[in-house]
């Protein structure tokens, strides 16, 4: 093992650090995306440009780095590599906000592949009135743990999936050499397995790979085009289990599963079919 993660650092918490939205930030992300809806980038309208529904992910970002630079160890940071994702959406962010983002060490636990944290980022506006919610999980590989520990808060409650598991549709996704660049800047999320190939080296990959918030991100973008009729503003929560890496560049298949009236599941796979994304599941409103 590389190192050690102590579960002594569960029930940790930093914020609340305040950041403030504005329309470049949601547009370019929504650009990152390759997101073609006029909506992403009207700033016109009453609340400005619509935000996708995993733009939480960039003014979490800064959070995370203060809260992880309290609990982990800098030589092992870079072997982190996300692995879950639960978003609950109180409210959409909107041009102009003042968001209030706190973050919380929820779990430690062994894994398979290493040691499995999960955080909590809790955003409310500037009224205190709850905006987001994220439980987000990181695998540092070959990273040990002293034993297994959980927060008094427990984490989100997950939705049931859907019955059945055909196959109803399905869309490929194709990922650019550049992809990680242009959503590295776009997000404002810098981590540099992503761009950088000698930390990608370094880290024990074999080259540079997507950003899992970014795999997740263009998921939920199909299933919106698919299941809601083009409309991100439906979305309520995601929850979902990132099981592959997707390399820079390459591509890979988006497939929605079951649904249950607003419940539906999806899934990803690589060009070996292999799974990438897996045990998703969207709520709508």
């Amino acid at each position: 093992m590389k190192g050690t993660i102590p579960t002594k650092v569960v029930g940790l918490e930093v914020g609340a650090v305040s950041q403030t939205i504005d329309a470049r930030w949601l547009m370019a992300y929504a650009a990152a995306l390759g997101e073609t809806d006029p909506r992403y980038y009207d700033t016109t309208a009453p609340g400005g440009p619509i935000a996708h529904p995993l733009f939480p992910v960039c003014y979490e970002w800064s959070v995370a780095l203060t809260l992880r630079s309290k609990t982990i160890k800098p030589e092992l940071l870079p072997l982190g590599v996300h692995s879950t994702h639960h978003l609950v959406i109180h409210r959409r962010p909107e041009a102009g906000d003042r968001l209030l983002t706190r973050g919380q060490v929820l779990s430690v636990r062994a894994s398979r592949t290493g040691t499995l944290v999960v955080i909590r980022y809790s955003t409310v506006d500037r009224n205190g009135r709850p905006v987001t919610t994220t439980d987000y999980g990181s695998v540092f590989r070959g990273v040990s743990t002293d034993g297994n520990a959980d927060a008094a808060i427990a984490p989100l409650a997950r939705v049931e999936p859907p019955s059945g598991d055909e196959v109803r549709w399905s869309s490929t996704v194709s990922v650019s050499s550049q992809g990680a660049h242009v959503y590295s800047e776009c997000a404002r999320i810098w981590n540099p397995i992503h761009t950088d190939i000698a930390a990608a080296r370094a880290a024990g990959l074999p080259g540079l790979i997507l950003h899992g918030t970014a795999t997740l991100a263009l998921v939920v973008s199909r299933v919106i085009r698919h299941d809601l009729g083009g409309d991100p503003t439906r979305v309520a929560s995601v929850a979902a289990r990132l099981t592959g890496m997707v390399p820079v560049p390459s591509t890979f298949t988006v497939r929605g599963r079951g649904r249950a009236g607003d419940v539906i599941a999806f899934e990803a796979v690589n060009e070996r079919g292999e799974p990438v994304l897996s045990d998703g599941i969207l709520r709508a409103s």
